[in-house]
This record gives C-alpha cells, structure tokens and sequence, in this order.
C-alpha cells in the first residue's frame, strides 16, 4: 500500500522530529536540569506550544479512526464530543487556569493534596498511574499498531514496538519541553494530512465541482448525517441520546478530561504565565473546531461513495472502523505518504504525553511524596526518565 515516495515521506518526517527533539532536549546539559525543567518546560511554554500540545496529546488513532467510522453509520452529530470540548476548554482557561497556577502545582494529585489531603492526593496519583497505564496508555498503543498493521502490513507487535520506541527517544530526554515543542511539527502534520484527504474525497464526491461543490451535494443527498441531535428512533440512539448527551453528562467527562486530566493539563502547568497558559487553551479550542473537518466530513463522503458504487458498502458497513484506511487508498502516492505521517504523528504524540505525565506523577507524588525524600534535583529527573522507559 506504501510506496518508496510515501515511505520517503515518512522517514523525512520521522527525521524531522526526531532532529527538533534532540536540538530542544540537549540545549541545557542533562546533568543540571531539574525537576521543574524536565515535567514543567521550566515554566517557559507559549501559548502556540500549549495549544499544539493539547490537540497533540488528546488525537490519537481511535479519535481518527473511530470518528470516521461514525462519520459512516452516525454523521455529524458525534462531532459533538469535539465542538463541546472547546467551550469547555474556554471555562477551564477562565476559571480554572488561574487556581492551578496561583499554587503554583506540578501534578493534580498536588493539587487534590491543598483541598482534601495527603491521603486523597496518594490515593489518586496510585489510581492515576495504574489507569494511565493499563488503560490510556495501552489503548493508544494497541490501537495505534492494529492501525499502522492494517494501513502498512506490518505486523501489530512490530508496530507496537515501533511507535513506542519513537515515542521513547523523542521525548525521553528533554521531558515536557521537547514533547510540546514538537508538537509543533505533530499538530501541523496531523493537519495537513486530514486536510488532504478529506479535500480529495470531496473532490471525488464533487466529480468536477471542486471540494465545496462536493460538500454541497452531500449536505443534499444525505441530509440526516448533518443532524446534530439525534432522534429517538435513529439506530445510534443509545450511543448518543440525543440533546440529553449535550446537556448532561457530557459536561462531566468534558471537565474531567480537559480541565482535570494530568496528560492534557500538564502543558498549561509549564506556561511561561498565566496569560500564555490561557491564550494557549484557547488555541486549542481554536483547532479543535477543525477536527471534525478532516476527520467525521471524509466518514460521511465514504458513505455517499460507497451509496454510489465508488466504494464497497458491504465492507464499509461490516466493519465502520475501516473507513478511514479504505478512504486512504484514493490518496496518490506521495500525499498518502503524509497521511499516514499525520496518523502516526497522533499515535505518538498521545503516547509521549501520556508516558511524561505517568512519570511526573509517579516521580513527584508517589517516589519523591511517599518513598524517596530529600535527594537532589537530578536524581529525580533520572527516575522520570527511568519511568518513562
């Protein structure tokens, strides 16, 4: 499926970011970095970086793939987990931001810690460590190789390994700063390549009335996949129950998620200050009124395709998940070379936050808080790294 040109592409990119990350990591000696220079960013993010970084971290391949396969069977509706995330995003840079930083808190257990204790704060940064692990961590792994083997043919444990030893030497020595810096390269990749390809279905839809022409005929011919809200007797009704997904419980993942989420909240902990912190959140919810662009739009152009004979119905409709692979086989060569960088760019991404943010919590509440006190700046720092690995 991958010619030399998209393999060429891939290496250029992986190249790219790998020469970014080394640059940042190594412009302060390893040796004299401190704790908060390696879970912090030594409070010195932008809001650009903050901003590219909380996209970076929260897409990964089963917003990708899963989206576009609701794009498929749902429509634009599931669009509304992304679109209610950047009002939340708006309350969380307002209210919350401003307490976070006041106390000046590396983690969210510290945080639990000035409200509730030290018994809460042990409590949650054990249950943070094993859910980010056992459940985040390896859900974006696991999910990540079953879509890099279906899209390249590797095998699932080769592609595992692959992705996770990317992540590794990427972000390994520089911590935050050198994850949420090339994020910067991550965002701009993950972009451009949703980009592409739902500009070329589109124009495959529009058969010669260019992308907007495309857009147009399927707002007309599959209207019902343009609802929001769905009603009672749609099949997905119990998936997404109509208005009642959006007034209720929505909000309390939202907020868990984005306003108390370690992996997601971390990169505005490390602004430069509490301006940059909130311009950054509002950046991303900025791009996060994209993501339903590049990824559920091109979900609903498979359905208008495969409607139409240009794409397999039987196979789109027994398995939703394969809409976004069987979409990148109508990308030319060279273009899905970048697609498929902008794929492994959400893989990634997620996994270096996650594994940063796992290791600052262990390190800072659960070594340095419960086992090991009192030791120096970079003996801590070693054992992020170690727990990184």
């Amino acid at each position: 499926m991958l010619s030399t040109i998209d393999l060429t592409v891939i290496s250029l990119y992986a190249v790219v970011l790998l020469g970014a990350a080394l640059f940042v990591s190594f412009r302060k000696s390893p040796e004299n970095m401190s704790s908060e220079d390696y879970f912090l960013a030594g409070k010195s993010l932008p809001w650009w970086a903050i901003g590219a970084s909380l996209i970076a971290a929260n897409i990964s391949a089963e917003q990708i793939i899963g989206q576009s396969g609701q794009g498929f069977v749902v429509g634009l509706a599931i669009a509304a987990y992304e679109w209610q995330a950047a009002i939340v995003l708006l309350i969380t840079a307002k209210y919350f931001l401003p307490i976070f930083l006041k106390k000046k808190i590396y983690t969210m257990p510290q945080f639990l810690d000035t409200r509730f204790g030290g018994g809460i704060k042990s409590l949650m940064a054990v249950f943070w460590v094993v859910l980010y692990t056992a459940v985040n961590l390896t859900a974006v792994l696991w999910l990540g190789g079953l879509a890099l083997s279906a899209f390249s043919g590797i095998d699932v444990m080769s592609a595992m390994i692959g992705l996770a030893a990317f992540a590794v030497i990427y972000s390994l020595y520089g911590g935050l700063k050198a994850v949420a810096l090339t994020d910067i390269i991550q965002v701009v990749v993950l972009v451009s390549g949703g980009f592409v390809i739902t500009a070329i279905v589109l124009a495959q839809v529009g058969n010669g009335t260019g992308v907007f022409g495309g857009l147009g005929i399927l707002m007309s011919e599959i209207p019902g996949h343009f609802k929001m809200i769905l009603a009672p007797e749609h099949p997905s009704y119990g998936n997404l129950p109509g208005i009642w997904t959006l007034l209720g419980g929505l909000w309390v993942l939202h907020f868990s998620y984005w306003g108390f989420n370690q992996y997601i909240i971390q990169r505005a902990l490390g602004a430069e200050s509490l301006a940059e912190a909130q311009k950054g959140l509002v950046f991303a919810a900025a791009l996060k009124l994209l993501i339903p662009l590049i990824v559920v739009i091109p979900g609903i152009a498979a359905l208008y395709l495969a409607q139409n004979g240009q794409l397999d119905m039987a196979r789109l409709s027994a398995s939703p998940d394969s809409t976004y692979g069987i979409l990148m086989e109508l990308v030319p060569e060279g273009l899905r070379g970048m697609v498929f960088a902008a794929l492994i760019a959400a893989i990634v991404s997620s996994l270096a936050s996650m594994m940063n943010s796992i290791s600052t919590i262990f390190t800072l509440d659960i070594y340095q808080g419960l086992l090991v006190k009192g030791r120096t700046e970079s003996h801590y720092v070693m054992i992020g790294r170690l727990t990184s690995v």
